[in-house]
């Protein structure tokens, strides 16, 4: 049976620029087949263990030709996987789309193209700089400045009306600038160069066509070119959105860790990339409860599965009554409380350390431990000198998603929730850049991750979703407050 092909935009720069529209599409797709320029962390919303098949293509580094794509999208389509096409911006802006559908419609197979946002419009935009302005600018134009052919006569648009932008053109600048006057455009013609927009790194250049190929020297592409009167104008935002304006920040994790942490940052103003590389598999099976007279549980994820397994297995959680639920923290506490379980233990200080401390005091007969296959030794070390009996029993594993790409990190912050995050994170081949902040959420992960490197490392107190974003907030007054008294 032939399977189908969505051809998806994927907007600019980071993956919350994407359509809803492309989001839903890209949740049911077996295999994605993505360029070099989307931001990957849109890979974690293919289904799990989705097949995930790089071809990207950069100025200099190509990987993969057009003719081999158009082959790879034919065959995942014909042995009937459900295929997602993800493009940088918008397929038909330079995307090549039209040749991959193409040979679909050679081929009889069933697509759908999606629109995305595309850079030309976007990333101007991003920066205050509008492609159309009433009695500046009544249209735009979008060039490409890279041609199979090399062609590079750009004198030829220096008569067009309205805003020129130019599109994979940044190697090229001088070539434009020049092309540009010569063809009769004064030098004094205002120019922008916005490079990696829509990104965390987003930065930008003014000027004129006669020094713009000067000032841009040295940014890095992806960039975007605008030329006109239009491009003199700056109507960015120039209010303040919280106290993490202008701070970016990289939350690490499953896919319900990231959300929860991300969306305490942004309401902060913060710039969130998301990078969901790990997901909760079920690994032992739950006992039967009988004869134990409390559980532990050291996570919410364990919480959530043992719920789930209450559910499935019909078991009445009112015969609960007489076993006391211990919880490591709040987060863990909320999970099992939104099922009606409320915990009897919950420590003052949220570390398996003290949990095992709590569970001790109140000397149960027979504890059931209920946690992930990498959780701390601490707890069972610490219950066995206290002469506490336990089962200590690892319902799930927290492991790398499939595919997933490393990352080269470069945003103010990092955070990681676990160990086995850091862990997965750096075998994985990811790095951080030197000047990248490590916030860690609890204090064996940020063992874990002082054996990867020499950053500075934060533990945030408490160990929670909320002490991490309150660690990034204290840590960016600090250095305020430092700057200040430098001045």
């Amino acid at each position: 049976m032939t399977g189908f092909v969505y051809i998806i935009g994927a907007g600019c720069g980071s993956a919350d620029l994407i359509t809803v529209r492309g989001l839903n599409a890209l949740k049911k797709c077996e295999t994605v087949i993505y360029d070099a320029l989307i931001d990957t962390a849109l890979l974690c919303n293919a289904k799990e263990n989705a097949e995930l098949i790089c071809v990207g293509k950069r100025s200099g580094a190509h990987s993969a030709k057009q003719e081999d794509i158009n082959a790879l999208l034919v065959g995942k389509a014909l042995a009937g996987r459900t295929v997602g096409r993800l493009k940088g911006g918008d397929p038909f802006v330079f995307g090549r789309g039209g040749e991959e559908i193409s040979e679909l419609q050679k081929q009889n197979i069933p697509f759908s193209v999606i629109p995305g946002i595309s850079s030309c419009i976007a990333v101007p935009e991003l920066v205050g700089i509008p492609v159309t302005h009433r009695n500046v600018s009544r249209a735009f134009h979008v060039i490409t400045a890279h041609t199979a052919d090399g062609e590079r006569y750009f004198s030829r648009y220096a008569s067009l009306d309205g805003t020129l932008v130019f599109l994979m053109g940044l190697n090229a600048l001088p070539d434009i600038a020049d092309g540009l006057v010569t063809g009769g455009m004064s030098p004094s013609t205002p120019a922008a160069v916005i490079s990696e927009g829509g990104t965390a790194h987003q930065r930008a250049v003014r000027g004129t066509l006669a020094d713009i190929a000067g000032k841009a020297e040295g940014m890095p592409a992806p960039a975007v070119i605008a030329v006109g009167e239009t491009a003199a104008s700056d109507l960015s935002c120039n209010t303040r959105r919280g106290a993490l304006s202008g701070v970016s920040v990289t939350v690490t994790g499953t896919e319900k860790f990231t959300a929860k942490l991300a969306g305490l940052l942004e309401a902060d103003g913060a710039d969130v990339q998301r990078y969901r590389h790990l997901q909760i598999v079920r690994k032992q099976e739950i006992p039967p409860l009988d004869g134990y007279d409390c559980i532990a549980f050291t996570s919410s994820y364990g919480a959530e599965i043992f719920i789930e397994h209450c559910k499935e297995n019909h078991i009445d959680l009112r015969t609960l009554a007489d076993v006391r639920i211990a919880a490591v923290g709040c987060g863990t506490a909320g999970t099992l409380a939104d099922s009606g379980l409320i915990p009897d233990i919950v420590p003052d200080r949220f570390t398996v350390a003290d949990l095992a401390d709590a569970i001790a005091d109140n000397a149960p007969e027979n504890v059931l431990i209920l946690r992930a296959s990498l959780g701390s030794e601490q707890l069972t070390e610490r219950l066995a000198g206290r002469n506490v009996t336990f089962d200590d029993v690892k319902i799930y594993d927290t492991v790398c998603r499939t595919g997933m790409p490393a990352q080269c990190i470069e945003t103010d912050y990092i955070v990681f929730g676990s160990s086995s995050g850091v862990l997965n994170f750096f075998e994985g081949g990811s790095t951080i850049s030197q000047n990248t902040k490590i916030v860690c959420i609890g204090v064996q992960t940020s063992v874990a991750a002082r054996k990867y490197t020499g950053n500075m490392i934060i533990t945030a107190d408490p160990h929670t979703a909320q002490g991490a974003a309150d660690a990034i907030k204290g840590d960016t007054e600090n250095e305020k407050v430092q700057k200040a008294s430098v001045k």
